[in-house]
């Protein structure tokens, strides 16, 4: 076991990511794996100086976290809107030493962290290395330049409308700019890297190989330090996306927002028409595989699983972007449930939720949740199903003022209809959705309860709607759209149906049954 003691420090962070700061980082890169036995993508943990250790999870992971966490780990359920990082604070002493992975944090939580342990006349040790890494052979891999007919412009066309001398590191905003994906990946297609970008030159450090010509040089990732520490100049960084590692090489740095952020937030015509035609695509490898559970019996979760996979491909999908969820009953109250199950068998008055999203030639994310029932379904089981349908009608139907309306008051409008429409037992214990784009998760934009979703909402914006309900003891719903604002209206980029033996339609308002009429009720 890892001593704190033996890198100078009472307490180590623990990460769940890796040095790209990436979300879904592999589960080989995944330090508080290693130490917790967790395998979900986000929540880190607290190791103590009595070999103690404490995993940090929000309202997606609670069961999962339970379930997975070994014996020397205490689970801490964040509830919604709660700041994990002062969660962790609160569990060190006076006095304390708290040593975090310079690689793994970014500028701008090392800072958080070094706020929050002052005021317990703590500090912060930056470890230059993160004991539980093991070393990962570098593979060159070759990657694919898109077609500017699917990505709408080149990488001149976005650089020139940049502030030079700029580095940029985060992972879907150097494939967004460089026009880059790599399809031979799991469940993510982007470009690990960073992207120096200055006056008549840039220069992307990667592992990488392009058989195109482009416009930027590639040196290998191993050139970046020693490169970046010899100039001199000012160089634009953002202090939430920049590990701290990297920040500390830059001689002269100058903090700002990326406006990446926001550019790629905002899809150009090429973009939407062609998320247009992968939400075509992954509707009909849906409905698919939503035939195939109603016309077999017998199947399990990871029977339909493979099948769903199957289907993607049948419809074109060149990769996943996500690990599908098939979820029966209990489990499917798990927000983020992977281990489809063979021996969860489906039977008469299941509930089956799916949630499942694939990339196509273009390398953006599609992302899609529906729940089917098996047989005939219950009072219970119909009435979630048409409050969180409720929801999302409402929430669609937002009326957006462009440019101010946010997520934050889209959120705020599903939870009044939850309010209005309580059921015991039943949570709703996350945002209500996410941006889309190279990354199944982006933002802007955001919807949920969280300072981020007060961005607003701009025209070709692509995002989730996806409220949901959750009984550990018995199941969850979640209907998931992802949509576009389109001058001012939101829009639905999926067609795929929704259940008519699922909606209880006594509890549908006039003008519910009326927005309804848009979508498909099978």
């Amino acid at each position: 076991m890892i001593n704190p003691k033996d890198y100078g420090a009472d307490y180590l962070l623990v990460n769940t990511t890796n040095q790209f700061l990436l979300e879904y980082a592999p589960l080989c890169e995944n330090s508080c794996n290693k130490l917790t036995g967790f395998t979900g993508d986000t929540g880190d943990a607290l190791l103590c100086p009595n070999g103690q250790c404490y995993l940090f999870v929000d309202g997606r992971y609670h069961t999962q976290a339970d379930n997975e966490a070994n014996e020397i780990t205490t689970v801490v359920k964040l509830e919604l809107g709660q700041k994990q990082d002062e969660a962790i604070c609160e569990r060190i002493k006076p006095n304390s030493i708290l040593g975090i992975v310079g690689k793994k944090v970014s500028q701008k939580r090392l800072e958080f962290f070094q706020i929050l342990l002052k005021e317990l006349k703590s500090e912060v040790k930056i470890l230059s290395f993160d004991p539980f890494d093991t070393k990962q052979q570098t593979k060159i891999k070759e990657v694919v330049s898109l077609d500017r007919a699917l990505c709408g412009s080149d990488f001149s066309e976005k650089i020139n409308i940049l502030d030079k001398s700029a580095l940029y590191t985060n992972s879907e905003e150097i494939s967004y700019l460089c026009n880059l994906r790599d399809f031979s990946q799991e469940n993510a297609v982007k470009i690990d890297g960073k992207l120096l970008v200055l006056e008549g030159k840039s220069i992307l450090f990667s592992d990488i190989k392009v058989s195109q010509k482009t416009d930027f040089e590639i040196k290998p990732l191993l050139d970046f330090d020693e490169i970046i520490s010899k100039i001199t100049e000012s160089v634009r960084v953002d202090k939430s996306t920049i590990n701290a590692y990297d920040y500390s090489l830059i001689k002269n740095p100058v903090c700002v927002q990326s406006p990446v952020k926001l550019m790629k937030s905002v899809k150009n015509n090429a973009e939407l028409e062609h998320l247009k035609y992968c939400f075509e695509m992954t509707d009909n490898a849906l409905m698919a595989t939503r035939d195939f559970i109603y016309n077999n019996d017998g199947l399990s979760e990871y029977d339909i699983d493979t099948e769903l996979t199957k289907n993607f491909k049948k419809f074109g999908a060149k990769s996943l972007s996500f690990k599908s969820i098939v979820a029966r009953n209990q489990n499917a109250a798990q927000a983020h449930y992977m281990n489809s199950s063979k021996d969860e068998i489906i039977k008469d008055g299941d509930l089956i939720l799916i949630d499942c999203g694939a990339y196509y030639e273009g390398g953006l994310a599609t992302d899609i949740t529906r729940v089917f029932v098996k047989g005939n379904p219950s009072v219970l089981q119909k009435k979630v199903y048409t409050i969180v349908l409720k929801m999302f009608l409402n929430a669609y139907n937002f009326k957006i003022v462009t440019g101010k309306s946010s997520g934050f008051e889209i959120d705020g409008l599903a939870r009044e209809i939850l309010k209005d429409n309580p059921v015991d037992n039943f949570v709703f214990s996350h945002g209500l959705g996410h941006g889309i784009g190279v990354c199944v998760h982006e933002a802007p934009p955001n919807l949920s309860v969280n300072e981020i979703a007060k961005t607003p909402i701009q025209n070709n914006m692509c995002f989730t709607i996806e409220p949901g309900l959750y009984n550990p003891e018995e199941f969850g719903v979640r209907l998931e759209n992802s949509c576009y604002l389109d001058n001012g209206v939101i829009k639905s980029l999926t067609n795929m149906c929704y259940e008519e033996k699922l909606i209880d339609f006594s509890m549908l308002t006039d003008d519910e049954k009326e927005w309804l009429k848009e979508f498909r009720v099978l």
